[in-house]
């Protein structure tokens, strides 16, 4: 890869390689928080300080405070918002600070809790509904902590959605550490080639004409 991606970043591509240019590449476009982007930060800053630093949970995030006391009772060492990162060096997977310059792959986990062999790894969700949950970013996150704790041989992971009150969980082991690698191939290996080709596919969907801030897009509605 010519740069260094995340889940995130690769998932706009998957959506619309043409929003991921605007964002990205050409930066024609800034990302804007939204109302619900603004509520998931504030949540996943309350947990952080809680957890981390035992700052009371504001009020009107509560309702999560049940929720973070069962993490916190959990034995380990705790990480709050731990950013890693991987490199790619001599054909081989190596751990690499957040910020390197040779990172291939970038991630924040959320929390990560290790203790001896055995790691717990969550990732807070605002969304109101987990009916769509995925564990990528999860496998993702393992893959970073298979690299960056060598004493760790299981990952358990999950997805917490703190309105819905559900958790979603995955495992991960040692041995199939970087299987999300060989899952995400096909996507990361067309990106490379609209870098290389600069060429950037549009991919139309319901929120073109509403949502999309790509007004240079004949798809886009608001481009009159």
């Amino acid at each position: 890869m010519s740069s260094a991606w995340s889940y995130s970043s690769l998932s706009t591509y998957i959506k619309c390689p043409r929003k991921y240019q605007a964002e990205k590449i050409t930066r024609e476009i800034p990302r804007e928080d939204t109302e619900a982007t603004i509520y998931g930060k504030a949540v996943h800053l309350a947990a952080e300080e809680y957890i981390r630093d035992g700052v009371p949970v504001p009020e009107q995030f509560a309702f999560i405070q049940p929720m973070l006391d069962k993490l916190s009772a959990l034995h380990g060492d705790k990480y709050c918002e731990l950013e890693m990162g991987i490199a790619v060096r001599d054909g081989k997977f190596e751990p690499c600070a957040f910020d390197a310059e040779d990172a291939w792959f970038r991630g924040i986990a959320d929390l990560v809790i290790i203790d001896g062999e055995e790691c717990r790894l969550v990732d807070y969700k605002t969304s109101k509904s987990p009916n769509y949950a995925d564990t990528k970013q999860l496998a993702l996150m393992a893959a970073c902590i298979f690299l960056k704790f060598p004493q760790v041989n299981v990952v358990k992971g999950g997805l917490l959605f703190v309105v819905a009150k559900a958790f979603i969980k995955a495992e991960y082991k040692r041995e199939r550490r970087f299987d999300i690698f060989s899952e995400l191939d096909g996507p990361l290996r067309q990106l490379e080639v609209s870098r290389e080709t600069n060429v950037w596919n549009t991919i139309p969907s319901g929120l073109c004409k509403k949502h999309c801030g790509v007004l240079s897009c004949p798809h886009n509605g608001r481009n009159a």
